[in-house]
């Protein structure tokens, strides 16, 4: 980003001041063009023929330092500021005809495109001039011309008019006393030219069936009318012709004769701006460079500085941006944090594994001495109890053995057909003893006979883990609902009871190993605390889930979802 914005930052400058260069260039070769058409539509303005041009044609040419050609229509020469003959480019630069001029370059001219320098009739003697400036003299005075209220303006006919500086005074009744109106009455030269330019134009308007107007020495068509101001241009031409001169091809070339703009180079000042200007950027550049490296590799620095400390001091690195490396931040301290509960649930399953296997090693640890002591005697209550003792740890020892498998991911899977019905009823057949001995109504409900493929040994160990749960946790009198059904390609089993439930908050747990809902931990009420921990573990390496929904004092339902 930062090699593209210099890169363009240094473009655009160089850019900007070359074409800067360029248009001052190309201004000055405009302006000369200007002024050289503009004097040569005044000429023709002025003279019925190009006769005499060639003087100024000359004085134009050691002004701009261009050479001029004026042709006919038909590439004929008129004049050339060069006796020097030479091709003419094929395309002319201007046509010059003050009847028609370039509004490009010559802008803010009339509607009509008609140059006003061509007045042609209507240009007063010197008497009428002077005694028109006279009569604008005494107005302008009477209107208090002095305090710059009004001005005097002289038309190219030699017509004198006062434009009132304030647009309020326009129509005062100061204004029609002082006589501002008389100047714009037609003059003795004037009348007869006006005169056949309304017969023109209402001769046009008549072929066009419109209404007859009135064109004052203005020139002005009040209201405006398109119509009317098409026969008013075209009777202006009409009787302007004889006293223009004709039109004529205008070319504007280098001395020799080329129509190419000379070319121009890079003056000293400019040529130091566009190296002040790289520099600046270059400058610029290493700046910006190095604050951004400096930030980019500060979040770097903490997260090395964060990976070489000891595990136990847990480091968290801030994540200061939202790029590759905030990114690589968050996921620094979620692995940190993933590694904070690992070792506590390390910590916290070897604090369980020892306390759960400490309880029955003392009891028979105890026994066992007594009879060494011989303060008990060894009689077959005794090896009864001991016995218990002994297949509770055989039974944590088997359950340790089932999530380590599950957690190495080695846990042996045999999958083969079998009925859910039988699945259902093989465990409730095991679990009925147990059942009638508590006062527990134990049933299976299957819609249709739905199969899928699993480990049939394992399965059973699943139904019968979340059975004996329930069993555990129902009182005298209730039921406990073995359930199963076919949604789609999924087998969904249910073990319902009708016990105690799981308060809410306790839920999220229940699969954890080693977790009882009674903190006692008394295994009259609660078995090694490993069970519903193996449930997960089997259900999952079948492709399947398991869940729970509970209600306190009302029972709880173990939902186990399997492929079929």
């Amino acid at each position: 980003m930062i090699a593209v914005c210099s890169v363009a930052a240094t473009a655009w400058l160089a850019a900007r001041t070359t074409s800067s260069a360029i248009q001052q260039e190309q201004g000055q070769l405009l302006s000369s063009d200007t002024d050289i058409y503009d004097t040569l539509v005044g000429y023709a303005a002025t003279h019925p023929d190009w006769t005499g041009v060639t003087p100024t044609l000359h004085r134009l040419a050691e002004q701009t330092g261009r050479r001029i050609t004026l042709t006919t229509q038909s590439r004929r020469t008129i004049a050339a500021s060069s006796a020097t003959a030479t091709a003419l480019p094929t395309r002319a630069s201007a046509v010059v005809d003050p009847l028609h001029t370039d509004p490009a370059l010559l802008p803010g001219g009339d509607a009509g495109r008609i140059d006003p320098r061509a007045v042609g009739p209507y240009r007063l003697t010197a008497a009428e001039r002077k005694e028109q400036r006279g009569r604008a003299d005494k107005i302008l005075y009477c209107l208090g011309g002095a305090n710059g209220i009004a001005k005097l303006s002289e038309a190219p006919s030699g017509r004198t008019s006062i434009k009132l500086v304030d647009s309020a005074l326009d129509g005062t009744v100061k204004g029609a006393g002082c006589g501002v109106g008389t100047l714009i009455a037609p003059l003795p030269t004037e009348r007869e030219p006006l005169i056949r330019l309304n017969t023109m134009v209402n001769d046009c308007l008549r072929r066009e069936q419109h209404e007859p107007v009135k064109i004052t020495i203005d020139f002005l068509v009040l209201p405006p009318d398109q119509a009317t101001q098409t026969c008013l241009d075209t009777a202006r031409r009409d009787q302007l012709t004889p006293y223009v001169a004709p039109a004529a091809l205008l070319f504007v070339t280098t001395p020799t004769g080329s129509a190419t703009a000379p070319a121009f180079h890079f003056t000293s000042a400019n040529t130091t701006r566009i190296a002040g200007v790289a520099g600046l950027v270059l400058l610029v550049t290493v700046a910006v460079t190095v604050v951004v490296g400096t930030r980019l590799v500060r979040p770097l620095r903490a997260l090395a500085d964060a990976a070489r400390r000891p595990v136990e001091e847990h480091q968290r690195v801030p994540v200061t941006t939202n790029d590759e490396i905030g990114y690589l931040a968050a996921a620094f301290n979620d692995l940190t944090q993933r590694r904070e509960r690992m070792e506590g649930q390390r910590k916290a399953m070897v604090s369980d594994v020892a306390h759960e296997l400490r309880t029955p090693l003392s009891t028979i640890r105890g026994w066992l001495e007594a009879v060494q002591d011989g303060i008990a005697t060894s009689d077959q209550a005794l090896v009864d109890s001991l016995l218990e003792e002994a297949l509770l740890l055989q039974h944590i020892v088997d359950d340790l053995q089932d999530l380590a498998e599950a957690d190495a991911g080695q846990l042996r899977i045999h999958p083969e057909p079998l009925r859910v019905r039988d699945l259902l009823d093989h465990v409730a057949t095991a679990h009925l003893g147990r059942a009638e001995s508590t006062g527990i109504t134990l049933t299976t409900h299957t819609d249709g006979d739905p199969e899928l493929s699993g480990d049939p040994v394992r399965l059973r160990q699943v139904i019968g883990n979340l059975v004996s749960n329930a069993l555990r946790h129902t009182p005298p009198g209730g039921t406990v609902t073995l359930r199963a059904r076919r949604t789609g390609d999924h087998v969904t089993i249910e073990v319902a009871d009708t016990g105690t439930g799981i308060p809410a908050e306790d839920l999220p747990r229940v699969f954890d190993r080693f977790w009882r809902a009674e903190k006692s931990r008394n295994r009259r009420t609660g078995g090694s605390g490993l069970g519903l921990a193996i449930v997960r573990r089997l259900t999952e390496a079948h492709g399947g889930t398991v869940s729970v929904t509970s209600t306190v004092g009302a029972g709880t339902v173990f939902t186990v979802r399997l492929p079929v």
